[in-house]
């Protein structure tokens, strides 16, 4: 009876511009659209497909199904040096950018003057192109006429084969990636600045010195920006490539050869097009399950308002 006595809802009326206003949004929106379609989504779908292939480039792609895969995984040495080579320098580059840039960040966020210079110039290696980047680097490592050796030596400290050396080659491209950590500084900044000064002030206040209001306050406030910078970057770590191509061609004797220098070797200097393709969804497919394995741990380390979620 209710349902009958109810009153019907008038229908709202559209604008008499609605179309003209849908229009002209889709419009807006095309051209984003297209370039993700065309220059992201058509090439994965394309590399998933070559990926099955025997794919050389110069000549048709014949389907060969998982083979490039089962090859990849039992038959390639090379695979599982880049690999090593590649996980080796994320576990070095990612507790050293979060060490390092963390502690710069703790100073700039100290009251000092001029500290809006201070947080440019540690800025300043994000606008430098990689490219740039690299061959600066080349020429600060070079062992005849680098600057580092050069101060080294005045300080009587032997020379070191930066970049020819295979214990220190990869190393060098370490701390090269650390010092273009401008990004995970400034988020770093922005987390610190957002530890509430109350529970620094109770924490002084019951007797706690500044390093245990850093470790038992800060650090535990921090860890969503933590858990950021390292999920950013391990992502950027397994892609680093441009150091290894412009600097040491992935030597010396291997030290620095890259999952993707071999990726590149593989599709372009070998035209072996669908192989790479197969190397190019195995590392999203590890990139994909670090990501998830660090999604799933964060509860045990990650706090937001000072519980766990």
């Amino acid at each position: 009876m209710a349902a009958q006595l109810a009153i019907p809802r008038p229908k709202s009326k559209r604008s008499p511009t609605f179309w003209q206003d849908t229009l002209r949004g889709y419009l807006f929106i095309l051209p984003v659209v297209l370039g993700l379609l065309i220059w992201t989504f058509g090439p994965m779908l394309a590399s998933a497909y070559y990926s099955l292939t025997d794919y050389k480039i110069i000549s048709e792609p014949e389907f060969v199904g998982l083979e490039n895969y089962v090859k990849l995984l039992t038959d390639d040495r090379a695979f599982f040096q880049s690999l090593s080579v590649t996980v080796r320098f994320a576990l070095m580059y990612v507790i050293g950018a979060q060490v390092v840039c963390l502690g710069i960040a703790v100073l700039l966020t100290q009251r000092v003057r001029g500290l809006a210079v201070f947080r440019t110039l540690f800025y300043l290696p994000i606008i430098v192109p990689a490219a740039a980047s690299a061959v600066l680097w080349k020429y600060l490592y070079n062992k005849e006429f680098g600057p580092i050796d050069g101060i080294l030596n005045a300080l009587g400290i032997h020379s070191i084969n930066w970049l020819g050396s295979p214990e220190s080659a990869l190393f060098a491209l370490v701390i090269m990636g650390v010092w273009g950590g401008g990004v995970t500084t400034i988020i770093y900044v922005a987390g610190l600045q957002h530890v509430p000064e109350e529970l620094l002030e109770s924490a002084k206040i019951d007797g706690a010195n500044a390093l245990q209001r850093f470790l038992h306050v800060t650090i535990p406030m921090l860890t969503p920006t933590i858990f950021f910078n390292v999920v950013t970057g391990i992502i950027g770590s397994f892609q680093v490539f441009v150091p290894a191509f412009i600097m040491t061609e992935g030597g010396p004797v291997r030290a620095t050869y890259f999952y993707n220098y071999n990726l590149y070797e593989k599709a372009f200097k070998w035209l072996e097009m669908g192989y790479a393709s197969a190397m190019a969804w195995l590392l999203f497919a590890i990139i994909i399950v670090l990501t998830m394995f660090i999604f799933r741990s964060s509860p045990l380390w990650v706090y937001y308002e000072g519980e766990t979620h």
